[in-house]
């Protein structure tokens, strides 16, 4: 059966759901309803003719979440032209080298990445546009800016009635054509552009509204950042393709901004990466159920079920009280927050993905999720594990199908790397799976470290041990000349005194020390544990960027 395609879902939805919410940003004036949206995609393809952007063109997108943002993306790909997704975390100058290697066109950002570039770095581009407005910034040429205060009059020529429901008509025959370059940092500090088809965009789209449609109302919070593919896919893409309200966080998510927002939104679905459910777990939760008498109580037939739906509902509560959904992803999550909320049966899963299968690549709905997994591999897509026995020895993860991407924009040697020689993308992940088809991953296969008796260990797995310890925010843990040492961040808020008990952190960490030995393998014994002062760096999903720590 053809794929369906995303753009066939975004058309039936604008024009059945005409009046409704579609996108509007949380702390703004900036709103749109289907109509609006299908009358400020019309204008801003105008926008892009008379600017002389051809189907193929590079359009570039950088700034902060944002409903303007989204109406760009899909205009540029209702085009067909070719979106490229910048993180406006960059430096000017990383800005200014993607733009360039992408042969972007047209710039639109944000007026805070407006104030760390310069257009004479992009020689290519043609026009740099303010995100907010639509206000022209830079132009290549006089010409260019007398054709870009005409867009009013233009538009009003084409649709002298404004834009009407059978006005939208969106290409469907482009499945393999290239729709998205998404320039993501990952976690070698090297940035690759991932080409994207339609098919790609589709596969994700159309298994999700498949497998999570939405119910009349539902409402979703945008807070991972749009230009990561996790952000872009399951907060925005597959929301508005199926028709529900999408409000854009666009502040930085803290604790408070996030909570305040979930009361605020109600969102039937939340997406998250393991470190904020992390820092509420252990924040809230743990604290209280690890005291002697609740411990006791925890486990206690018929008190432990009051207190799991007792708790439950609390977090149910703080997340606004409407979820069907919590789904995480972008990393492992700790085994101890994760056995808490299993006990409590709460509504979680931890999906995998990643940005090169635009991103998804398994999944479980939470009631049939089988804990410590990563779900199964989802429809249109074929797993296999590079080992002898993948139910019992881990190998590398390889997947084929239809989300994988084309390959690295102008990087044919990047490119040939990411793939076996019969076309598997390799996904440098380890992993097994078990009969029931659920994936186990075990650690990326470029961190593994090797002992000196050749024995592989995976860092991710010490790190868990470590970060359900007392004063462990998160850590590192690296190899020194085959000694094996663990880079710890202590939250200066966790050295409370009841936690210290009379203590000094470093007598924590010396105690924490002789705790992870003990359930550790001898060899992946920890010879030391170092206190860092800051956060460890991480990427825009929120993992650690392993490759600035030795």
């Amino acid at each position: 059966m053809e794929l369906k395609h995303y753009l066939s879902y975004l058309q039936n939805t604008i024009t059945s759901k005409w009046s409704d919410l579609a996108m509007k940003d949380l702390d703004g004036a900036t709103q749109y309803t289907y109509g609006e949206l299908a009358a400020q995609i019309a204008r801003l393809h105008t926008t892009f003719r008379l600017l002389g952007i051809k189907e193929g063109d590079k359009i570039a997108l950088c700034g902060r979440n944002c409903s303007n943002w989204g109406v760009l993306f899909l205009a540029v790909e209702t085009y067909k032209a070719v979106a490229v997704s910048i993180l406006p975390d960059f430096t000017g100058e990383g800005i200014h080298a993607l733009v360039n290697h992408s042969e972007a066109k047209l710039l639109y950002t944000g007026p805070n990445v407006l104030k760390k570039i310069d257009a004479k770095e992009m020689p290519g581009l043609s026009a740099l546009i303010l995100m907010d407005d639509f206000s022209l910034k830079y132009a290549a040429s006089e010409e260019i800016e007398k054709t870009y205060d005409s867009i009013d009059e233009a538009f009003a020529k084409e649709y002298p009635n404004g834009v009407q429901a059978a006005d939208v008509n969106y290409p469907t025959d482009n499945h393999d054509d290239l729709a998205l370059l998404n320039y993501t940092s990952g976690s070698t500090g090297n940035p690759k552009g991932v080409m994207l088809t339609h098919r790609n965009l589709s596969g994700n789209v159309d298994f999700a509204v498949k497998r999570l449609p939405h119910k009349e109302g539902d409402k979703v919070l945008s807070m991972l950042p749009i230009a990561h593919m996790f952000g872009l896919m399951f907060e925005f893409l597959y929301q508005v393709c199926d028709g529900a309200e999408v409000y854009f966080l666009t502040k930085a998510p803290t604790p408070t901004t996030l909570m305040k927002a979930f009361a605020q939104v109600h969102p039937f679905m939340i997406l998250t990466v393991p470190l904020v459910i992390e820092k509420i777990i252990k924040g809230k939760v743990l604290p209280v159920i690890n005291k002697p008498l609740m411990k006791v109580l925890w486990k206690t037939p018929g008190i432990k079920k009051l207190l799991h739906n007792k708790i439950n509902s609390t977090l149910l509560q703080a997340f606004g009280g409407k979820l069907r959904y919590l789904i995480i992803g972008g990393a492992a999550l700790n085994e101890e927050v994760e056995k808490c909320m299993k006990d409590m049966n709460f509504m979680y899963c931890v999906g995998y993905g990643m940005t090169e299968c635009a991103p998804l690549i398994s999944y479980e709905d939470w009631y049939r999720y089988a804990y410590r997994s990563c779900g199964k591999i989802i429809s249109g897509m074929q797993i296999r594990i590079d080992s002898e026995d993948p139910t019992k020895k881990e190998g590398e993860v390889q997947v084929y199908g239809v989300n994988v991407m084309k390959g690295y924009y102008k990087n044919e040697q990047a490119t040939k790397e990411a793939f076996t020689e019969d076309g598997w993308l390799r996904t440098g992940d380890l992993g097994i799976i078990d009969k029931e088809g659920n994936l186990f991953l075990r650690g990326r296969s470029k961190n593994m470290l090797l002992s000196p008796n050749g024995q592989n260990i995976y860092p991710e797995e010490i790190e868990d041990k470590l970060n359900s310890l007392p004063l462990v925010t998160e850590s590192v843990v690296v190899d020194r000349n085959h000694k094996l040492v663990a880079l710890v961040y202590s939250d200066p808020s966790l050295a409370k005194a009841d936690v210290l008990q009379g203590r000094t952190i470093e007598e924590v960490m010396k105690e924490n020390l002789q705790k992870a030995n003990k359930v550790l393998p001898n060899y992946s014994q920890l010879t030391a544990i170092e206190l860092v002062e800051k956060e460890f760096e991480k990427t825009p999903k929120r993992s650690i960027k392993r490759f600035m720590y030795k």
